[in-house]
């Protein structure tokens, strides 16, 4: 995945990471797309109704950075492509190694 130089989807605040997503639910498998507009690009394999795609995305992130789900959690976007979620401090190396191979 290609990075545009000095575009970032990360904030580290009061030492929690916050990762600004575009998501982009019913895909047949959640993978990550890469950067567009300082957002992370992740196809969700939900539908985007009763909060399934929600979900899948916090069990994705979570799986695929080695953190407990219970540690993602989705701050904005509850209803829109366009989300925030906030995740461990922890998770800032592996998640950069995967945004910035």
């Amino acid at each position: 995945m290609r990075v545009p130089r000095g575009e970032s989807c990360l904030r580290v605040s009061e030492n929690l990471l916050y990762l600004d997503v575009k998501a982009l639910p019913g895909a047949p498998h959640s993978q990550l797309l890469g950067l567009s507009a300082g957002r992370l690009r992740v196809k969700i394999a939900a539908a985007p109704e009763d909060g399934k795609a929600n979900l899948e995305l916090c069990i994705f992130l979570a799986k695929l950075l080695g953190c407990p789900r219970k540690e993602v959690s989705l701050c904005s976007g509850e209803k829109s492509r366009l989300k925030t979620l906030r995740l461990p401090l922890s998770a800032k190396e592996k998640l950069e190694a995967l945004i910035h191979p």
